[in-house]
Protein backbone atom coordinates (compact mmCIF):
# COMPACT_ATOMS: atom_id res chain seq x y z
CA UNK A 1 0.00 0.00 0.00
CA UNK A 2 2.85 2.38 0.90
CA UNK A 3 4.42 2.00 -2.51
CA UNK A 4 1.30 3.41 -4.21
CA UNK A 5 1.21 6.52 -2.03
CA UNK A 6 3.05 9.43 -3.58
CA UNK A 7 4.88 12.34 -1.98
CA UNK A 8 3.74 15.70 -3.35
CA UNK A 9 5.74 18.89 -2.76
CA UNK A 10 3.44 21.90 -3.22
CA UNK A 11 4.56 25.20 -4.66
CA UNK A 12 3.00 28.45 -3.40
CA UNK A 13 1.52 29.00 -6.87
CA UNK A 14 -0.74 25.98 -6.33
CA UNK A 15 -2.10 27.23 -3.00
CA UNK A 16 -2.60 30.75 -4.34
CA UNK A 17 -4.49 29.27 -7.29
CA UNK A 18 -6.65 26.93 -5.18
CA UNK A 19 -6.37 27.05 -1.36
CA UNK A 20 -8.43 23.86 -1.14
CA UNK A 21 -5.67 21.98 -2.98
CA UNK A 22 -4.59 20.68 0.44
CA UNK A 23 -7.67 18.45 0.46
CA UNK A 24 -7.47 17.18 -3.12
CA UNK A 25 -4.60 14.68 -2.99
CA UNK A 26 -6.63 11.79 -1.51
CA UNK A 27 -4.41 9.18 0.19
CA UNK A 28 -1.10 10.78 -0.84
CA UNK A 29 1.20 12.77 1.46
CA UNK A 30 1.82 16.51 1.02
CA UNK A 31 4.95 18.48 1.85
CA UNK A 32 4.70 22.27 2.27
CA UNK A 33 8.16 23.84 2.70
CA UNK A 34 8.63 26.78 5.06
CA UNK A 35 9.78 28.82 2.05
CA UNK A 36 6.27 28.38 0.61
CA UNK A 37 4.75 29.69 3.86
CA UNK A 38 6.96 32.74 3.60
CA UNK A 39 5.84 33.31 0.02
CA UNK A 40 2.18 33.05 1.09
CA UNK A 41 2.90 35.58 3.81
CA UNK A 42 4.43 37.95 1.26
CA UNK A 43 1.33 37.81 -0.96
CA UNK A 44 -1.42 37.97 1.69
CA UNK A 45 -1.77 41.77 1.72
CA UNK A 46 -4.48 43.42 -0.35
CA UNK A 47 -7.93 42.56 -1.69
CA UNK A 48 -6.94 40.80 -4.91
CA UNK A 49 -7.94 37.21 -5.66
CA UNK A 50 -4.33 36.06 -5.11
CA UNK A 51 -4.19 37.78 -1.70
CA UNK A 52 -7.50 36.24 -0.62
CA UNK A 53 -6.34 32.80 -1.71
CA UNK A 54 -3.04 33.21 0.14
CA UNK A 55 -4.89 34.09 3.36
CA UNK A 56 -7.34 31.21 2.91
CA UNK A 57 -4.50 28.75 2.31
CA UNK A 58 -2.89 29.87 5.58
CA UNK A 59 -6.21 29.35 7.40
CA UNK A 60 -6.56 25.83 6.01
CA UNK A 61 -3.02 25.00 7.06
CA UNK A 62 -3.71 26.32 10.55
CA UNK A 63 -6.92 24.27 10.87
CA UNK A 64 -5.13 21.08 9.82
CA UNK A 65 -2.19 21.62 12.17
CA UNK A 66 -4.32 22.67 15.18
CA UNK A 67 -6.27 19.41 14.97
CA UNK A 68 -3.06 17.36 14.66
CA UNK A 69 -1.04 15.79 17.51
CA UNK A 70 1.67 17.88 19.13
CA UNK A 71 4.47 15.92 17.46
CA UNK A 72 4.34 16.76 13.74
CA UNK A 73 7.27 14.56 12.80
CA UNK A 74 4.80 11.92 11.58
CA UNK A 75 2.70 14.54 9.79
CA UNK A 76 -0.78 15.93 10.37
CA UNK A 77 -3.65 13.79 9.08
CA UNK A 78 -5.53 15.25 6.12
CA UNK A 79 -9.31 14.76 6.03
CA UNK A 80 -10.60 13.11 2.89
CA UNK A 81 -13.73 14.39 1.16
CA UNK A 82 -15.40 10.97 1.04
CA UNK A 83 -14.43 10.09 4.60
CA UNK A 84 -11.80 7.58 3.46
CA UNK A 85 -8.27 7.48 4.82
CA UNK A 86 -6.39 10.53 3.62
CA UNK A 87 -2.73 11.34 3.42
CA UNK A 88 -0.66 13.41 5.80
CA UNK A 89 0.60 16.97 5.76
CA UNK A 90 4.28 17.67 6.49
CA UNK A 91 5.81 21.09 7.02
CA UNK A 92 9.30 20.78 5.61
CA UNK A 93 11.99 22.94 7.19
CA UNK A 94 14.32 22.48 4.22
CA UNK A 95 16.54 19.92 2.57
CA UNK A 96 19.69 18.64 4.27
CA UNK A 97 22.87 19.25 2.25
CA UNK A 98 23.77 16.24 0.10
CA UNK A 99 26.43 15.55 -2.47
CA UNK A 100 24.40 15.24 -5.66
CA UNK A 101 25.87 15.38 -9.11
CA UNK A 102 22.80 17.29 -10.28
CA UNK A 103 22.06 19.23 -7.11
CA UNK A 104 20.17 22.47 -7.83
CA UNK A 105 21.78 25.74 -6.80
CA UNK A 106 20.72 26.68 -3.27
CA UNK A 107 19.09 30.06 -3.81
CA UNK A 108 15.47 31.12 -4.12
CA UNK A 109 12.18 29.42 -3.29
CA UNK A 110 12.21 27.38 -6.50
CA UNK A 111 15.63 25.94 -5.77
CA UNK A 112 14.50 25.05 -2.25
CA UNK A 113 11.52 23.15 -3.68
CA UNK A 114 13.78 21.30 -6.11
CA UNK A 115 16.17 20.37 -3.29
CA UNK A 116 13.35 19.07 -1.07
CA UNK A 117 11.88 17.03 -3.92
CA UNK A 118 15.28 15.44 -4.58
CA UNK A 119 15.75 14.81 -0.85
CA UNK A 120 12.42 13.01 -0.59
CA UNK A 121 13.19 10.93 -3.68
CA UNK A 122 16.43 9.79 -2.05
CA UNK A 123 14.94 9.12 1.39
CA UNK A 124 11.93 7.19 0.04
CA UNK A 125 13.17 5.16 -2.94
CA UNK A 126 10.01 3.04 -2.91
CA UNK A 127 7.70 6.03 -3.30
CA UNK A 128 7.37 8.61 -6.05
CA UNK A 129 8.25 12.20 -5.13
CA UNK A 130 6.48 14.79 -7.29
CA UNK A 131 6.82 18.56 -7.40
CA UNK A 132 3.45 20.21 -8.09
CA UNK A 133 3.61 23.77 -9.43
CA UNK A 134 1.76 26.17 -11.71
CA UNK A 135 5.15 27.66 -12.62
CA UNK A 136 6.09 26.23 -16.02
CA UNK A 137 9.76 27.21 -15.75
CA UNK A 138 10.08 25.54 -12.35
CA UNK A 139 8.64 22.33 -13.81
CA UNK A 140 11.14 22.53 -16.67
CA UNK A 141 14.01 22.90 -14.18
CA UNK A 142 12.74 19.90 -12.24
CA UNK A 143 12.62 17.69 -15.34
CA UNK A 144 16.09 18.87 -16.35
CA UNK A 145 17.31 17.62 -12.97
CA UNK A 146 15.62 14.26 -13.46
CA UNK A 147 12.80 15.00 -11.01
CA UNK A 148 9.10 14.34 -11.49
CA UNK A 149 7.05 17.55 -11.87
CA UNK A 150 3.37 18.08 -12.63
CA UNK A 151 0.95 20.91 -13.15
CA UNK A 152 -1.97 21.25 -10.73
CA UNK A 153 -4.92 20.03 -12.79
CA UNK A 154 -7.64 19.47 -10.20
CA UNK A 155 -9.71 22.29 -11.73
CA UNK A 156 -9.17 21.10 -15.30
CA UNK A 157 -12.64 20.53 -16.68
CA UNK A 158 -11.73 18.67 -19.87
CA UNK A 159 -8.75 16.87 -21.32
CA UNK A 160 -9.09 18.85 -24.53
CA UNK A 161 -10.98 22.10 -25.21
CA UNK A 162 -12.24 20.59 -28.49
CA UNK A 163 -14.43 18.28 -26.38
CA UNK A 164 -16.33 21.21 -24.85
CA UNK A 165 -20.10 21.09 -25.20
CA UNK A 166 -21.20 23.22 -28.19
CA UNK A 167 -24.91 23.37 -27.43
CA UNK A 168 -25.79 22.12 -30.92
CA UNK A 169 -26.32 18.46 -31.73
CA UNK A 170 -27.23 16.44 -34.78
CA UNK A 171 -30.55 14.95 -35.77
CA UNK A 172 -30.18 11.58 -37.47
CA UNK A 173 -33.36 9.53 -37.46
CA UNK A 174 -33.25 5.86 -38.38
CA UNK A 175 -36.03 3.48 -39.31
CA UNK A 176 -36.13 2.39 -35.65
CA UNK A 177 -36.98 5.91 -34.45
CA UNK A 178 -40.62 7.02 -34.20
CA UNK A 179 -41.46 10.70 -34.74
CA UNK A 180 -44.78 12.01 -33.47
CA UNK A 181 -46.15 15.54 -33.67
CA UNK A 182 -47.57 16.93 -30.42
CA UNK A 183 -49.90 19.77 -29.58
CA UNK A 184 -48.02 22.97 -28.72
CA UNK A 185 -47.52 23.66 -25.03
CA UNK A 186 -47.69 27.01 -23.21
CA UNK A 187 -45.35 28.54 -25.77
CA UNK A 188 -47.71 27.46 -28.58
CA UNK A 189 -44.80 26.31 -30.69
CA UNK A 190 -44.87 23.07 -32.70
CA UNK A 191 -43.67 20.21 -30.51
CA UNK A 192 -42.49 16.71 -31.36
CA UNK A 193 -41.68 13.48 -29.58
CA UNK A 194 -39.03 11.06 -30.75
CA UNK A 195 -38.86 7.51 -29.43
CA UNK A 196 -35.97 5.21 -30.20
CA UNK A 197 -32.18 5.39 -30.12
CA UNK A 198 -31.70 8.96 -31.43
CA UNK A 199 -32.07 10.76 -28.04
CA UNK A 200 -29.22 8.75 -26.46
CA UNK A 201 -26.57 11.45 -26.96
CA UNK A 202 -28.75 14.55 -26.51
CA UNK A 203 -29.01 16.94 -23.56
CA UNK A 204 -31.86 19.13 -22.33
CA UNK A 205 -31.45 22.61 -23.81
CA UNK A 206 -29.51 21.36 -26.83
CA UNK A 207 -30.40 22.68 -30.27
CA UNK A 208 -30.96 20.30 -33.17
CA UNK A 209 -30.67 21.74 -36.69
CA UNK A 210 -33.60 20.33 -38.62
CA UNK A 211 -34.43 19.39 -42.15
CA UNK A 212 -37.29 21.44 -43.54
CA UNK A 213 -38.59 18.35 -45.29
CA UNK A 214 -39.24 16.58 -41.95
CA UNK A 215 -38.45 18.80 -38.95
CA UNK A 216 -37.66 22.48 -38.36
CA UNK A 217 -34.84 23.60 -36.08
CA UNK A 218 -35.73 22.42 -32.59
CA UNK A 219 -34.55 22.52 -28.98
CA UNK A 220 -34.61 19.54 -26.63
CA UNK A 221 -37.00 20.26 -23.77
CA UNK A 222 -37.25 16.88 -22.07
CA UNK A 223 -35.37 13.59 -22.19
CA UNK A 224 -36.41 10.22 -20.78
CA UNK A 225 -35.55 6.59 -21.29
CA UNK A 226 -35.71 6.09 -25.05
CA UNK A 227 -37.61 9.27 -25.84
CA UNK A 228 -37.17 13.04 -26.13
CA UNK A 229 -39.59 15.96 -26.45
CA UNK A 230 -38.55 18.65 -28.91
CA UNK A 231 -39.90 22.14 -29.47
CA UNK A 232 -39.51 24.29 -32.57
CA UNK A 233 -37.38 27.40 -32.15
CA UNK A 234 -38.51 30.89 -33.09
CA UNK A 235 -37.13 32.40 -36.28
CA UNK A 236 -35.31 35.64 -35.44
CA UNK A 237 -33.90 35.94 -38.95
CA UNK A 238 -37.12 37.64 -40.08
CA UNK A 239 -37.52 41.41 -39.96
CA UNK A 240 -40.84 41.26 -38.12
CA UNK A 241 -39.18 39.37 -35.26
CA UNK A 242 -36.05 41.51 -35.00
CA UNK A 243 -34.73 42.22 -31.51
CA UNK A 244 -34.05 45.94 -31.03
CA UNK A 245 -33.51 46.21 -34.77
CA UNK A 246 -31.15 43.20 -34.89
CA UNK A 247 -31.90 40.05 -36.90
CA UNK A 248 -30.04 36.77 -36.66
CA UNK A 249 -27.69 36.37 -39.62
CA UNK A 250 -27.07 32.67 -39.27
CA UNK A 251 -28.42 29.58 -37.56
CA UNK A 252 -26.18 29.84 -34.47
CA UNK A 253 -27.18 33.46 -33.88
CA UNK A 254 -30.82 32.43 -34.14
CA UNK A 255 -30.26 29.77 -31.49
CA UNK A 256 -28.52 32.35 -29.29
CA UNK A 257 -31.43 34.80 -29.55
CA UNK A 258 -33.85 32.02 -28.63
CA UNK A 259 -31.94 31.56 -25.38
CA UNK A 260 -31.49 35.27 -24.72
CA UNK A 261 -35.20 36.04 -25.24
CA UNK A 262 -36.57 33.03 -23.36
CA UNK A 263 -37.81 34.14 -19.89
CA UNK A 264 -37.51 30.56 -18.63
CA UNK A 265 -33.76 30.50 -19.25
CA UNK A 266 -31.79 31.99 -16.33
CA UNK A 267 -28.23 31.41 -17.55
CA UNK A 268 -26.91 31.79 -21.10
CA UNK A 269 -23.31 31.12 -22.16
CA UNK A 270 -22.13 32.20 -25.61
CA UNK A 271 -18.72 31.22 -26.95
CA UNK A 272 -17.23 32.36 -30.21
CA UNK A 273 -14.29 34.13 -31.77
CA UNK A 274 -14.20 37.88 -32.41
CA UNK A 275 -16.94 39.14 -34.70
CA UNK A 276 -19.50 36.37 -34.18
CA UNK A 277 -21.94 38.82 -32.56
CA UNK A 278 -21.89 37.73 -28.91
CA UNK A 279 -21.98 41.20 -27.34
CA UNK A 280 -24.32 42.68 -29.94
CA UNK A 281 -26.92 39.92 -29.52
CA UNK A 282 -26.73 40.07 -25.71
CA UNK A 283 -27.15 43.86 -25.62
CA UNK A 284 -29.99 43.81 -28.16
CA UNK A 285 -31.85 41.17 -26.15
CA UNK A 286 -31.19 43.05 -22.92
CA UNK A 287 -32.48 46.36 -24.27
CA UNK A 288 -35.56 44.74 -25.81
CA UNK A 289 -36.51 43.06 -22.54
CA UNK A 290 -35.54 45.99 -20.32
CA UNK A 291 -37.01 48.97 -22.18
CA UNK A 292 -39.71 47.50 -24.43
CA UNK A 293 -40.96 44.48 -22.47
CA UNK A 294 -39.91 45.82 -19.01
CA UNK A 295 -39.06 42.29 -17.90
CA UNK A 296 -35.88 43.56 -16.26
CA UNK A 297 -35.23 46.87 -14.52
CA UNK A 298 -31.76 47.49 -15.96
CA UNK A 299 -28.75 45.95 -17.64
CA UNK A 300 -25.60 45.35 -15.61
CA UNK A 301 -22.41 44.77 -17.55
CA UNK A 302 -19.04 43.78 -16.14
CA UNK A 303 -15.77 42.26 -17.23
CA UNK A 304 -12.38 41.43 -15.79
CA UNK A 305 -9.84 44.24 -16.20
CA UNK A 306 -6.80 42.46 -17.63
CA UNK A 307 -4.81 44.59 -20.11
CA UNK A 308 -3.57 43.06 -23.36
CA UNK A 309 -0.47 45.27 -23.38
CA UNK A 310 1.29 47.30 -20.70
CA UNK A 311 -0.85 48.71 -17.90
CA UNK A 312 -1.46 52.47 -18.22
CA UNK A 313 -1.74 53.00 -14.45
CA UNK A 314 -4.55 54.20 -12.22
CA UNK A 315 -7.63 55.76 -13.78
CA UNK A 316 -9.49 58.74 -12.29
CA UNK A 317 -13.18 59.08 -11.52
CA UNK A 318 -16.03 57.01 -10.17
CA UNK A 319 -16.44 53.25 -10.53
CA UNK A 320 -18.23 53.59 -13.88
CA UNK A 321 -15.72 56.16 -15.15
CA UNK A 322 -12.82 53.86 -14.24
CA UNK A 323 -14.50 51.00 -16.12
CA UNK A 324 -15.23 53.08 -19.23
CA UNK A 325 -11.87 52.40 -20.98
CA UNK A 326 -12.51 48.66 -20.58
CA UNK A 327 -15.97 48.93 -22.10
CA UNK A 328 -15.08 49.91 -25.66
CA UNK A 329 -17.06 46.94 -26.98
CA UNK A 330 -20.13 48.21 -25.10
CA UNK A 331 -19.93 51.67 -26.68
CA UNK A 332 -19.28 50.26 -30.16
CA UNK A 333 -22.29 47.96 -30.00
CA UNK A 334 -24.54 50.63 -28.50
CA UNK A 335 -23.75 52.87 -31.46
CA UNK A 336 -24.72 50.07 -33.84
CA UNK A 337 -27.94 49.33 -31.95
CA UNK A 338 -28.92 52.99 -31.71
CA UNK A 339 -28.35 53.56 -35.42
CA UNK A 340 -30.24 50.43 -36.49
CA UNK A 341 -33.19 51.24 -34.22
CA UNK A 342 -33.26 54.86 -35.33
CA UNK A 343 -33.01 53.95 -39.01
CA UNK A 344 -35.82 51.42 -38.67
CA UNK A 345 -38.17 54.08 -37.29
CA UNK A 346 -37.00 57.02 -39.40
CA UNK A 347 -35.84 59.03 -36.38
CA UNK A 348 -34.09 62.36 -36.62
CA UNK A 349 -30.60 63.06 -35.31
CA UNK A 350 -32.09 64.67 -32.19
CA UNK A 351 -34.33 61.68 -31.55
CA UNK A 352 -31.39 59.34 -32.01
CA UNK A 353 -29.36 61.27 -29.41
CA UNK A 354 -32.28 61.20 -26.98
CA UNK A 355 -32.69 57.46 -27.51
CA UNK A 356 -28.96 57.01 -26.87
CA UNK A 357 -29.24 58.82 -23.55
CA UNK A 358 -32.25 56.69 -22.60
CA UNK A 359 -30.38 53.50 -23.42
CA UNK A 360 -27.29 54.48 -21.45
CA UNK A 361 -29.44 55.41 -18.46
CA UNK A 362 -30.64 51.80 -18.26
CA UNK A 363 -27.14 50.28 -18.41
CA UNK A 364 -24.86 50.06 -15.36
CA UNK A 365 -21.18 49.23 -15.69
CA UNK A 366 -19.85 47.48 -12.58
CA UNK A 367 -16.41 46.36 -11.47
CA UNK A 368 -15.82 42.77 -10.36
CA UNK A 369 -14.10 44.07 -7.23
CA UNK A 370 -17.42 45.23 -5.76
CA UNK A 371 -19.59 42.23 -6.60
CA UNK A 372 -19.19 40.25 -3.38
CA UNK A 373 -22.24 40.36 -1.15
CA UNK A 374 -24.51 41.91 -3.79
CA UNK A 375 -27.91 40.54 -4.79
CA UNK A 376 -29.35 41.68 -8.12
CA UNK A 377 -33.14 41.60 -8.50
CA UNK A 378 -34.70 41.60 -11.99
CA UNK A 379 -31.43 42.50 -13.68
CA UNK A 380 -30.07 41.46 -17.07
CA UNK A 381 -26.44 40.73 -16.17
CA UNK A 382 -23.82 40.49 -18.92
CA UNK A 383 -20.37 39.13 -18.02
CA UNK A 384 -18.08 39.98 -20.93
CA UNK A 385 -14.67 38.36 -21.53
CA UNK A 386 -15.66 35.62 -19.09
CA UNK A 387 -12.86 33.35 -20.32
CA UNK A 388 -10.46 35.34 -18.11
CA UNK A 389 -12.32 34.43 -14.91
CA UNK A 390 -11.54 31.45 -12.69
CA UNK A 391 -14.15 28.93 -11.62
CA UNK A 392 -14.44 30.56 -8.18
CA UNK A 393 -14.86 34.03 -9.69
CA UNK A 394 -17.60 32.74 -11.99
CA UNK A 395 -19.36 31.17 -9.02
CA UNK A 396 -19.13 34.48 -7.13
CA UNK A 397 -20.73 36.37 -10.01
CA UNK A 398 -23.45 33.91 -10.98
CA UNK A 399 -24.59 33.49 -7.38
CA UNK A 400 -25.26 37.27 -7.24
CA UNK A 401 -28.38 36.73 -9.36
CA UNK A 402 -31.58 37.13 -7.38
CA UNK A 403 -35.21 36.40 -8.34
CA UNK A 404 -36.11 37.47 -11.87
CA UNK A 405 -32.51 38.04 -13.01
CA UNK A 406 -30.75 36.58 -16.03
CA UNK A 407 -27.00 36.03 -16.39
CA UNK A 408 -25.32 36.03 -19.81
CA UNK A 409 -21.66 34.94 -20.01
CA UNK A 410 -19.72 35.85 -23.15
CA UNK A 411 -16.22 34.87 -24.13
CA UNK A 412 -13.71 33.21 -26.38
CA UNK A 413 -11.56 30.55 -24.70
CA UNK A 414 -9.00 30.88 -27.51
CA UNK A 415 -8.18 34.41 -26.26
CA UNK A 416 -7.31 34.02 -22.56
CA UNK A 417 -5.26 36.91 -21.18
CA UNK A 418 -5.04 35.66 -17.59
CA UNK A 419 -1.61 34.11 -16.91
CA UNK A 420 -3.11 31.52 -14.56
CA UNK A 421 -5.81 30.06 -16.82
CA UNK A 422 -5.94 27.83 -19.88
CA UNK A 423 -8.72 26.71 -22.19
CA UNK A 424 -9.41 23.68 -20.00
CA UNK A 425 -9.26 25.50 -16.62
CA UNK A 426 -11.11 28.71 -17.53
CA UNK A 427 -14.16 29.53 -15.44
CA UNK A 428 -16.20 29.89 -18.63
CA UNK A 429 -15.31 26.34 -19.65
CA UNK A 430 -16.24 25.21 -16.13
CA UNK A 431 -19.67 26.88 -16.27
CA UNK A 432 -20.48 25.53 -19.75
CA UNK A 433 -19.64 22.00 -18.64
CA UNK A 434 -21.43 22.14 -15.27
CA UNK A 435 -24.66 23.68 -16.58
CA UNK A 436 -24.93 21.26 -19.50
CA UNK A 437 -28.36 19.65 -19.43
CA UNK A 438 -29.94 22.07 -16.92
CA UNK A 439 -33.46 22.94 -18.03
CA UNK A 440 -33.05 26.66 -17.16
CA UNK A 441 -29.67 27.14 -18.79
CA UNK A 442 -28.46 27.16 -22.36
CA UNK A 443 -25.27 27.35 -24.38
CA UNK A 444 -24.36 28.03 -27.99
CA UNK A 445 -20.95 28.15 -29.65
CA UNK A 446 -20.99 30.70 -32.47
CA UNK A 447 -18.81 29.65 -35.38
CA UNK A 448 -19.44 32.11 -38.19
CA UNK A 449 -18.07 35.65 -38.05
CA UNK A 450 -20.44 38.43 -39.09
CA UNK A 451 -18.41 41.57 -38.27
CA UNK A 452 -16.85 42.03 -41.71
CA UNK A 453 -15.18 39.94 -44.38
CA UNK A 454 -11.82 41.37 -43.30
CA UNK A 455 -12.29 40.37 -39.63
CA UNK A 456 -13.64 36.95 -40.61
CA UNK A 457 -10.67 36.25 -42.88
CA UNK A 458 -8.18 37.56 -40.31
CA UNK A 459 -9.58 35.19 -37.71
CA UNK A 460 -8.86 32.17 -39.89
CA UNK A 461 -5.65 33.36 -41.58
CA UNK A 462 -3.72 35.03 -38.78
Amino acid sequence: MTGHRKLFVLDASVLMHDPAALYRFEEHDIYVPVAVLEELDAHKQGSSEVARNARQASRFLDEILVAAPTDLAAGAPLPHAEGAAGGRLFISLGAAPRDHTKAPPACGVGSELLAITRELACEHPGREAVLVSKDINLRIKARALGLRAEDYTSEQVLEDADLLYRGIGTLHLTSADVLESLAGGESRRPAFEIRGTAPAGWSVGQFLPGDEASLPDTIVREIGVGYARLEAVLDYTKEERSVWGVRARNREQNFALNLLMDPDIDLVTLLGHAGTGKTLLALAAGLEQTIEQQRYTEIIMTRVTIPVGEDIGFLPGTEEEKMTPWMGALEDNLDILNQSEAHGHGRSQWARAAAGDLIRARIRVKSLNFMRGRTFLRKFIIIDEAQNLSARQMKTLITRAGPGSKVVCLGNIAQIDSPYLTETTSGLTYVVDRFKGWAHGGHVTLERGERSRLADYATSAL
